[in-house]
């Protein structure tokens, strides 16, 4: 096939909105097998690795972001009920969760005021603008919640979802060698830990690495830590008058 029809094949397919969607799948699918012949390690976790293959794609094709949403935003859409969905291998602890109800809300609430306190406050040490400073605020919180918390706040919800992504990395591999350095074997602690500081990410961790019980507990603290930070992180903020 000469440059020609390569060309116009490309005029075609750039035209459709599947395009990126259908790219980002590929990216994705890639991005799990590279990870796995890496051994599972955090540092190429599949979300990070696809976000670099997507990156590459849009350069290389010169696809600007708001032409590449068009055709990825189904996705984006998707973000929402794939957090609702957590619930589901939850309901088969309930009893467990009814158990460990007051270490759950005492946990919950100490992560949440631990995450926003020592990023703003760090922020605020090092003479961040209130714009990134609320835009750093929700960033141990999942993607879909951290990106409304920091609009509403006057933030910028692009800057957040990558604080998000860092955060979320970060916590998968620093989160295994605390567990191994304190000794804590507990899959519901270790799920609700990872849930609490790694989001998204810790909760896949907890699912493909510790289990279903882990993976559990990790979503249910990825919601619950979603549900407090956006509920009093908006009213703590004005009440301080930042």
């Amino acid at each position: 096939m000469n440059a020609l029809g390569l060309e116009q094949i490309w005029v075609y397919l750039s035209a459709s909105p599947l395009l990126h969607l259908f790219a980002t799948l590929l990216a994705f699918i890639l991005a799990t097998y590279i990870n796995r012949w890496a051994g599972g390690t955090p540092l190429l976790h599949p979300v990070i690795v696809t976000i670099a293959l997507l990156i590459g794609f849009l350069l290389l094709t010169g696809t600007d972001y708001a032409t590449y949403f068009q055709g990825a935003q189904f996705l984006h859409f998707l973000l929402g009920p794939a957090t609702v969905a957590l619930a589901i291998p939850l309901y088969d602890h309930r009893e467990r969760v009814r158990r460990m109800l007051r270490p759950i809300v005492v946990g919950t609430i100490t992560g949440v005021a631990t995450a926003v306190i020592s990023a703003v406050g760090i922020a605020m040490a090092l003479g961040a603008d209130p714009e990134t400073i609320f835009s750093l605020a929700p960033k141990s919180v999942t993607s879909p919640i951290a990106m409304g918390i920091a609009e509403k706040l006057g933030g910028i919800p692009s800057l957040t979802a990558g604080l998000v992504l860092i955060t979320g990395v970060i916590g998968c591999i620093v989160g295994p060698w605390i567990f191994r350095l304190t000794r804590v074997t507990d899959p519901t602690i270790q799920g609700y830990s990872m849930g609490l500081a790694a989001h998204g990410f810790g909760t896949a961790y907890c699912f493909a690495s510790v289990g279903a019980v882990a993976g559990a507990f990790s979503g249910l603290a990825m919601g619950v830590s979603g549900l407090t930070t956006a509920f009093l992180l908006p009213p703590l903020v004005h009440l301080l008058g930042l």
